[in-house]
């Protein structure tokens, strides 16, 4: 930092440079006639570092961001972006914390998009706090609200990084207000998606709730017994006219209510548990057009009979010379649901569970509430665990479980695979972590009549210090897909069979890197072995050079099946001043499992911080 004069001004905390120029290697890079930072941490208002990026689509992009410090508890932050080939865009945040609420908003407006000869933009707010009704019955009322909208179809595509969550197809606006107290909790929401459709990929968008009540009441050990009920009455309605290519005649708007009651008595041991239960589902359709077989009303009652009971045995165990506790624990589920003709109702909520080791112990196959599968079926499984002596850490965990149907199950979704009686594929599932370096998890779904393996999936994870992590995963899904995944943060030295360890005798902090003077490699790749090309691919370096840090990050991602776009992000951070650039830290966190910050503060939090 070179500057004609430096004016310090303890009371204010600031220091106001003359004639400041910002150099690196001795190359300006920012140059001002008149700046004023702070002299630590604190926050002030004023123009940040300008943020630069490539994008293969929208060309080079410049954002030039100010901060504005409105109160200690309240900021804001306006940023203008020049895109080459796009135009101007306008984007501002707003933040607050309340004594009672918290909340954030973001607005990007773009006038004139030079690529689609249209105006776009995207809003994305949330609010988290409550309101004191003054009645001593009513108590506080909690209030929640997220509010998700763009302008058109193509946003999630053109700004898939515009922030917050407006990348995803489907865009939640919602508000809802809670209570509760005992046992007892209400809530009522609305609650409508904006659904962004592409031709050549189009989703059916979800049904919106407007609106939603909900009561709910659990009490556990009522002389042995848990006791649940849960009554819901919901106003379900979907634009089809949004498929592209799409008709109306699937749709069901209409009304659902319905009730759930369910008690249980469980009886748990130290050697095992027994868990009887017994649930009753009542559902009520009201329907605006009739059904095919000319019903617009429509009831269901369906009753439902669980018993889940296992047992646990341990013994002393020791294995390469550590001593262990195992476990051996066998599992056996029943379920007994009676069939109901279900085909004509519609499906404002259900979908089909994923099929692992947990909900292969589970009443109902569907989440939601449109679809109660009739069940009679046993599930058997077995789970074996591997405990430190010393530490009680869970080293490892082995688990099959396969379930036997005594009928076909005749309740499905539309467009779903009968499910015909007899053995299920087999599950099994495998984790270790025998030390703080490896883990290895792995699940397994094996169709014992074809002797194939269904879906297949394989992570490991070595993490042997800090800054050092390599993770890798396999993941197979039969006639579906079939992709590699590789992902790591490594020092290079460690590559040319050097030591990057920090030099003898150098205190360094925790979150600091290894020291100066230290190349690190970034990366993720994607590769799918079906298609035979790479799906995403994330590759970088960062350097460390004690007082500033270099980065360099280039990423491809797949937008549709057919294209892709890709960006070089840059930055330079000069450590506690400014960052000059495009900021890879996110992208970096979110590709790479266990990624590090070079500058990371790690101190404990205080136990007197939030000290009442």
């Amino acid at each position: 930092l070179k500057a004609a004069s430096l004016q310090v001004n303890e009371e204010d905390n600031t220091v106001q440079a003359k004639d400041m120029q910002l150099r690196f290697k001795d190359v300006p890079i920012l140059a001002a006639p008149s700046l004023t930072f702070p002299l630590n941490s604190a926050r002030q208002s004023g123009l940040l570092a300008p943020l630069i990026g490539i994008d293969s689509v929208s060309g080079i992009e410049v954002s030039s961001p100010y901060y504005w410090n409105i109160a200690p508890n309240r900021d804001a932050t306006l940023s203008t972006t020049v895109m080459s080939k796009r135009g101007v865009a306008l984007d501002s945040e707003f933040r607050y914390l309340e004594t009672d609420s918290q909340g954030q908003a973001r607005l990007n407006v773009m006038p004139n998009d030079s690529l689609r000869q249209q105006s776009r933009w995207g809003l994305s707010a949330q609010h988290i706090g409550g309101i004191e009704t003054g009645n001593s019955v009513l108590g506080r009322l909690g209030v929640n609200v997220n509010l998700n909208r763009v302008s058109d179809d193509n946003y999630w595509r053109d700004f898939p990084r515009a922030g917050l969550s407006l990348t995803q197809r489907l865009l939640p606006a919602s508000g809802s207000v809670y209570w509760g107290q005992g046992d007892w909790t209400l809530m009522t929401q609305v609650l409508k998606f904006q659904t962004l459709q592409d031709i050549s990929s189009p989703i059916t968008p979800p049904y919106d709730r407007s609106p939603q009540i909900v009561a709910r009441y659990n009490k556990w050990d009522v002389q042995g017994f848990d006791v649940g009920f849960t009554a819901d009455t919901t106003r379900f309605e979907a634009d089809y006219s949004q498929i592209p290519g799409g008709t109306s005649a699937i749709l069901r708007n209409g009304q659902r209510s319905y009730a759930a009651a369910q008690i249980s008595h469980p009886w748990l041991k130290p050697w095992g548990f027994v868990i009887p239960k017994i649930q009753l589902h009542g559902t009520r359709y009201q329907l605006d057009t009739p059904l095919a077989s000319g019903l617009s009303e429509v009831n269901r009652l369906l009753p439902t009979f669980s018993l889940d009971t296992g047992l646990i045995y341990e013994r002393d165990a020791s294995f390469f010379g550590r001593g262990l506790r195992q476990t051996l624990e066998p599992r056996a589920f029943f379920v007994r649901t009676p069939y109901k003709d279900q085909s004509q109702l519609p499906s404002y909520d259900s979908g089909a569970t994923d099929f692992n080791l947990t909900t292969v112990y589970s009443e109902n196959p569907y989440v939601g509430q449109d679809r109660i599968a009739d069940n009679n079926l046993v599930t058997l499984g077995v789970n074996s665990r591997l405990f430190d002596n010393n530490t009680g850490a869970e080293l490892a965990r082995f688990g099959v479980a396969q379930r036997y149907r005594f009928s076909d199950q005749l309740v499905r979704l539309p467009g779903e695979l009968p499910v015909s009686s007899g053995f299920s594929d087999i599950l099994l599932g495998a984790g270790v972590r025998w030390d703080n370096r490896w883990t290895f998890d792995s699940t397994l779904q094996f169709d014992a009549q074809t002797h194939r393996t269904t879906r297949t999936t394989l992570t490991t994870r070595f993490n042997p210090s800090p800054y050092r992590v390599f993770n890798t995963a396999y993941r197979l899904t039969r006639d579906q897909s079939e992709q590699i995944d590789i992902g790591w943060q490594w020092p290079l030295r460690d590559l040319t069979w050097g030591s990057d360890e920090a030099p003898a005798g150098q205190a360094l902090t925790p979150g600091q890197g290894l020291g100066a003077d230290r190349w690190y490699s970034v990366g993720r790749m994607n590769f799918s072995l079906k298609d035979r090309k790479m799906v995403d691919t994330l590759l970088g370096f960062e350097y460390d050079a004690g007082c500033w840090l270099g980065r360099v990050v280039f990423e491809r991602l797949q937008s549709t099946t057919s294209t892709s776009r890709s960006r070089i992000l840059f930055q330079l951070e000069f450590v506690g001043l400014a960052r000059v650039g495009s900021s890879p830290l996110k992208t970096l966190r979110d590709n790479i499992p266990r990624y590090q910050y070079l500058r990371e503060d790690l101190a404990p939090t205080s136990r007197f911080t939030s000290y009442d």
